[in-house]
């Protein structure tokens, strides 16, 4: 059971994320945050480097690419390639951020707290890293407000997160950011798709504490 499962964390799993992350719906919410990054830029949870053709080539500087998915780096090295951008791949996931307090001037974070282990401390840690009024740009989906879709996603997430990566179908994203320090302008809405994966949160949020 053990090596069917690394065979499927190894050489399935990376394909299926690409995919599922790279359908239509999830592009147009990347497009709707993503351009909006300056200077230098954190990317929390680079994974395949989806995110890469919508940066503004104009207005970025450089691109600090976090992930512990180290199987998914390939794809995301070809993409660095073609989007010409200037781009570092730490394999580290974001509760400890190898880097230096008001560091960053943007913070790009997509489709990546569902799977964090510890998503209060790495937004606590973006938060220590970007600079005094500087954006995390975000989207993601999360808890439904429904009532019965999120009882069904509480449901399915023990069977949901093994397959996929350990995504968590019923995070709060407003509540985690404002937990985390953050003031955020959320949007949110249901995309199409089954109804327990596809209430997106995105928007941008900046500190209201001090660090």
């Amino acid at each position: 059971m053990n090596a069917l499962r690394h065979w499927y964390e190894q050489h399935v799993l990376p394909a299926l994320i690409d995919v599922a992350c790279g359908l239509a719906p999830i592009r147009r919410q990347r497009a709707l945050v993503v351009p909006r990054a300056a200077g230098r830029v954190l990317e929390v949870g680079i994974g395949s480097g989806l995110n890469l053709p919508f940066y503004d080539r104009t207005r970025v500087r450089t691109v600090v690419g976090v992930d512990p998915a180290l199987r998914l780096q390939p794809r995301a090295r070809r993409r660095i390639e073609a989007a010409g951008i200037d781009v570092e791949l730490i394999g580290l996931s974001a509760e400890r951020l190898p880097a230096a307090d008001a560091s960053f001037d943007s913070a790009v974070c997509t489709y990546t707290l569902c799977t964090i282990p510890d998503p209060l401390a790495a937004l606590r840690e973006i938060r220590r890293v970007l600079k005094p009024g500087a954006r995390l740009l975000f989207a993601e989906h999360g808890r439904a407000p429904d009532p019965g879709v999120a009882a069904w996603q509480r449901r399915l997430n023990p069977l949901w997160s093994p397959l996929a990566g350990g995504c968590r179908l019923d995070r709060d994203i407003p509540a985690l950011l404002r937990e985390a320090g953050f003031a955020a302008e959320v949007h949110s809405r249901y995309l199409p798709g089954p109804r327990f994966v596809s209430y997106h949160y995105w928007g941008e949020a900046v500190a209201t504490e001090p660090r």
